[in-house]
């Protein structure tokens, strides 16, 4: 049986993060190292604040290793989170007129606001923890569930199947811009699935699956009652793992469920660009370097 969840409280710490693993200054320094991206990415911290560092985040990569997940990462405020909600709407209002069923996609590489949110040094922190110093942002997305839409729903997936990278793997922030809850259909992930390998997707026999390729995955192939709930505060983060079995259940509320996703990868992994699905994302090098050449990289926006 899985441990349960492991919660992590960084509030504390200075709005500062770093692109990559674990390693600190034996003797802190007041300058500064910059990021890929041109942010500073440590500031001076008293040597108990190095170690407090370390332990939480070699336990927050001990925890994505053994359950493809982890839960409860807390980011913004409430200020930051009616900000960032207000960004969605005003963006949600100009594609909605270019397109009214149009999904809102990679607004990372269009809009000052949501690159700042997709790149937030803590979560770049949390990821460079579990991959080391290179990270690809792949794509990001809004994924919204309106009030009382109880015909929807998401049934058990792998995200990397439809990626198209070689080896399937990725990391994805799940940023909570509502509470998300089991009442308004928070995310239900499989807790160790990420060790299975990616499953065979078929169609969907379900009326109201809302998954853009209408598949699942049959429950014969794992243990949906082991099945753990990704409850969020809004303002609140989780990590899960390209291959984490995972789905959600329709929101029966009268409250909205809205959330940002940011999906990363490392340098070495491959864009496939042909097969079933190729891989047709605009990634961008956010952090170090990348010593493999494998993926055509976009610039980063002139905002940015």
């Amino acid at each position: 049986m899985c441990n349960m969840p492991l919660h992590y409280r960084i509030l504390s710490t200075p709005d500062v993060g770093f692109c990559g693993s674990v390693v600190w200054s034996h003797t802190p320094t007041s300058g500064h190292v910059q990021a890929g991206f041109g942010r500073p990415v440590m500031a001076a911290y008293r040597r108990d604040n190095i170690i407090r560092l370390s332990v939480m985040h070699d336990l927050l990569k001990e925890q994505f290793e053994q359950d493809g997940y982890v839960l409860g990462l807390e980011l913004l405020n409430n200020t930051q989170v009616a900000r960032y909600r207000r960004a969605y709407e005003r963006i949600e209002k100009e594609v909605s007129l270019r397109n009214p069923k149009g999904r809102i996609t990679n607004m990372h590489l269009e809009d000052a606001e949501i690159w700042e949110l997709a790149t937030h040094p803590r979560v770049l922190e949390w990821v460079g923890s579990i991959v080391g110093a290179d990270i690809v942002l792949v794509s990001s997305g809004f994924f919204v569930k309106p009030p009382e839409s109880t015909g929807q729903f998401v049934a058990w997936h792998q995200d990397t199947t439809y990626w198209g990278l070689e080896p399937p793997f990725a990391i994805t922030a799940w940023i909570a811009l509502d509470d998300a809850d089991v009442e308004n259909g928070c995310m239900r992930v499989i807790p160790g699935s990420h060790k299975l390998g990616l499953l065979p997707h078929c169609e969907s026999k379900q009326q109201g699956n809302v998954l853009g390729q209408n598949q699942e995955i049959d429950l014969a192939q794992f243990d949906a009652s082991t099945a753990v709930d990704f409850v969020l505060k809004a303002g609140s983060a989780s990590l899960h793992h390209g291959e984490l079995i995972h789905g959600s259940n329709p929101n029966c509320s009268r409250r909205r469920r809205c959330g940002m996703t940011v999906r990363f990868s490392i340098p070495a992994v491959r864009p496939v660009k042909t097969g079933e699905y190729p891989f047709r994302d605009r990634p961008v090098l956010v952090c170090g370097e990348d010593r493999y050449g494998h993926f055509e990289y976009v610039p980063k926006p002139d905002f940015a």
